[in-house]
């Protein structure tokens, strides 16, 4: 199993905004003091380029796909969280958290995939689950370690830890099931997604260890990671603010890997842990302030990983 893939699908926005459905426990968005609707989405959207521009430059396959103005989504920049791509063929559907993203779940997406040679061979849809307000949010709650077969998850009002479980089973993943906190106003809140505080890449990991509040737990998560020879990159929770842990490991031209990142992430890691990450693969960041202080989601959230097969 591959834990890195060169086809990344990513959704261009029309109308992003910060949306008030997921403010409630996303506490990384922000509105935008006497700034239009319009001047944000073209904002985010000029981004959006430059970041596609980028991956493109060094070798990703990335199929974007606008969004419909028909519809009130303006999480669609944020894909991963909807749809998951499997390496036998699978695709996970999930259920979410605001309703207004539930509309971002598209049927044409996955025949878009098939006319360009893509095998979807079973879909596998959690999204029922929403009736019971029950929600596991793809691999926003969901971090995967593809070759070993483990699965990280911070549950949050957005990951249930049965729904969790169900899923580990359905696709073949060892659970690794925990809490990750954030302060907010002096009080400790769960992050509402296990991507923004982990990335799993092929042989490290970046984590922040102190948002893990039981010892227990966070003793767990260095374990199976050492135990997969991944080196940790332990980030504190004031990087964990500017999406330092919101990273994606890809490959380029000539199977090349590189993390993927925000500049605001990049500014806030300290030079040794530059040079950490950097005996494994180079770096790549693009601005995305505008998406990550109206989304609160940031590059690794923009990116669904295509491992489907090819016809």
């Amino acid at each position: 199993m591959q834990q890195t893939t060169n086809t990344i699908l990513m959704v261009r926005p029309v109308n992003f905004r910060m949306n008030e459905q997921t403010a409630v426990n996303n506490y990384y968005q922000e509105a935008i003091d006497g700034v239009l609707p319009e001047t944000i989405n073209v904002k985010a959207q000029k981004e959006f380029d430059a970041y596609v521009d980028k991956l493109r430059t060094i070798g990703v396959d990335v199929i974007v796909v606008n969004d419909r103005k028909e519809t009130d989504t303006p999480d669609s920049i944020f894909p991963n969280n909807w749809v998951s791509f499997h390496e036998n063929g699978d695709v996970g559907l999930y259920p979410m958290f605001a309703e207004n993203r539930r509309l971002e779940r598209r049927e044409d997406i996955l025949e878009i995939l098939e006319e360009k040679g893509f095998v979807i061979n079973n879909i596998v849809d959690y999204t029922s689950a929403e009736e019971e307000n029950i929600f596991l949010e793809g691999t926003g709650s969901v971090v995967l370690d593809r070759a070993n077969r483990k699965a990280y998850c911070a549950l949050s009002p957005r990951a249930d830890e049965d729904l969790f479980i169900e899923f580990c089973e359905d696709f073949d993943y060892f659970p690794i099931v925990f809490t990750a906190n954030q302060t907010v106003d002096g009080k400790r809140k769960p992050i509402y997604h296990t991507n923004v505080m982990m990335s799993v890449a092929e042989t490290f990991a970046i984590v922040c260890l102190s948002s893990i509040d039981d010892k227990k737990e966070r003793k767990n998560v260095i374990n199976h990671l050492k135990e997969d020879g991944k080196q940790i990159v332990d980030i504190t929770e004031a990087q964990l603010k500017t999406f330092a842990g919101n990273m994606l490991q890809v490959k380029g031209h000539n199977d090349e890997r590189f993390l993927i990142m925000s500049k605001a992430a990049h500014d806030a890691l300290t030079p040794s842990q530059i040079a950490q990450i950097e005996t494994h693969c180079k770096i790549v960041s693009s601005s995305l302030e505008t998406i990550e202080t109206c989304g609160g989601g940031s590059a690794r959230c923009m990116m669904a990983e295509v491992f489907l097969p090819k016809a």
